[in-house]
């Protein structure tokens, strides 16, 4: 491995990864392997995430396998993921002064947090006179702002709208990948499991992976031609490659690279890019907003509502299958599909009544791919174009198929029926009496 002292000559940049944890069509990486004869690839366990008050339990399970597979794509190149941990700007100072590093490189974030945070570094890093360079376009397939204007007061376009500007937008090709890296000696806490990131729960069937499994995943699905279609329009239990979500959320996927690589002229690759690019929509609308993450932008219903009932919730013990449903594949598996989690939550708001934050943060300590932009999306559309339990259950599980798998306890109920477990005398031991209103149909 080509570790070197470095004799204060040898010019250094230092790789910081975030949210973008791949080797592959990694701009931040490149331009500090291009800008430096030798390269530190750095990762700071931030105190203030993996502490905090309420933790991920399955994003730290994540985030612990993605560092490992990180760690060996440098290794296979001749270098090493150097990792740190405490508070984020310190952390980062100390390895700049260690290595007497020349600059930094790091992905664009377009969280309140991670802007403040890059704002902080930069100020620290100048009285080194260390420069601090920010790369776009690195979360997402192009940079969000080049498809809305950039006025103070310009409102996010509708999808529709952002779409045909995306589509007009230049893709960039993917980069090349570091074949080889020369690290200077520089000391590293072991890349952490995740145990020794917290003690929180997780999900008793969690998939995890980094860049190599997250590969392996998109090379079976374009070779199996699963691409999902549009999920407005598909059933639930049609899955596709909407699976890979968590990759592109820590970054162990490039969204340019899929798009690059995805084939247009197809239906499937069409719907697939479509996919794509609703995320970017996603990461504009919080580019445009970063402050929402901390504030909210939808205002808290005030009204008294029942701890009980947000408890169902949870625990997906509502009496309403295709709610259920959705919220026990979210605990077993940290995931569940982007129509079930709107279909959740516009039930917890306009039938329950339960303040839209309760099920944010439930969202948000589960699911593998929650972040303040696909938050603010999924509750900005709850309640919007919901039809009710039933009508909605008919709609995206149609034969009952979803609610099958995840309710077996219904299971011997036929066909659509199983959205309807009321007409059929189901003991309240073996599942639940629909929890509040009444039924019908």
């Amino acid at each position: 491995m080509p570790v070197v002292e470095n004799d204060h000559r040898m010019a250094v940049t230092i790789a910081l990864f975030t949210r973008d944890l791949r080797v592959h069509d990694n701009p931040a990486l490149l331009a500090a392997v291009r800008e430096g004869a030798g390269v530190v690839p750095l990762f700071v366990v931030d105190d203030r995430i993996v502490g905090s008050a309420h933790p991920a339990g399955n994003q730290l399970r994540f985030l612990s396998a993605a560092l490992a597979e990180l760690d060996a794509e440098l290794r296979c190149a001749g270098g090493q993921l150097v990792i740190r941990h405490g508070d984020y700007v310190d952390a980062v100072d100390r390895v700049a002064a260690q290595v007497h590093a020349d600059s930094v490189h790091i992905a664009d974030d377009a969280t309140w947090y991670g802007r403040c945070r890059a704002r902080a570094l930069r100020e620290r890093l100048a009285r080194r006179s260390c420069l601090l360079h920010t790369h776009s376009a690195t979360l997402t397939a192009v940079d969000p702002f080049d498809c809305a204007s950039r006025g103070p007061n310009d409102p996010v376009p509708d999808f529709a709208t952002y779409f045909r500007r995306w589509l007009e937008v230049p893709k960039r090709r993917p980069l090349d990948t570091p074949t080889e890296l020369i690290v200077p000696r520089v000391d590293s806490d072991p890349v952490p499991k995740f145990d020794e990131l917290g003690d929180a729960a997780v999900s008793p069937q969690l998939a995890v992976g980094g860049e190599i499994t997250g590969r392996a995943l998109w090379r079976g699905c374009t070779a199996d031609r699963k691409q999902p279609r549009d999920p407005s329009s598909g059933d639930l239990t049609r899955e596709g490659c909407s699976r890979l979500s968590p990759y592109l959320h820590f970054g162990c996927l490039s969204a340019a690279e899929m798009v690059y690589r995805t084939d247009m002229a197809t239906a499937d690759g069409r719907a697939f890019v479509r996919l794509l690019a609703r995320r970017d929509f996603r990461l504009q609308f919080l580019a445009a907003r970063a402050g929402i993450a901390r504030s909210g932008d939808r205002p808290r219903d005030r009204r008294a509502h029942d701890p009980i009932a947000a408890r169902a919730w949870c625990d997906g013990r509502t009496g309403y299958p295709i709610v259920d449903a959705g919220m026990r594949q979210l605990a077993a598996q940290g995931w569940m599909p982007e129509r079930a989690r709107v279909i959740a939550a516009s039930f917890l708001t306009t039938t329950l009544r339960v303040d839209w934050r309760v099920g944010a943060d439930h969202f948000r300590r589960w699911l593998l791919d929650a972040d303040a932009a696909s938050d603010r999306c999924t509750w900005q559309q709850a309640g919007r174009l919901y039809r009710g339990a039933l009508g909605t259950a008919e709609r995206y599980d149609p034969h009952g198929n979803y609610v099958r798998r995840w309710i077996p306890e219904l299971a011997s109920l036929p066909g659509s029926e199983i959205h309807r477990p009321w007409r059929h005398s189901v003991p309240t031991s073996v599942y639940p009496a629909p929890i509040t209103g009444t039924t019908s149909n």
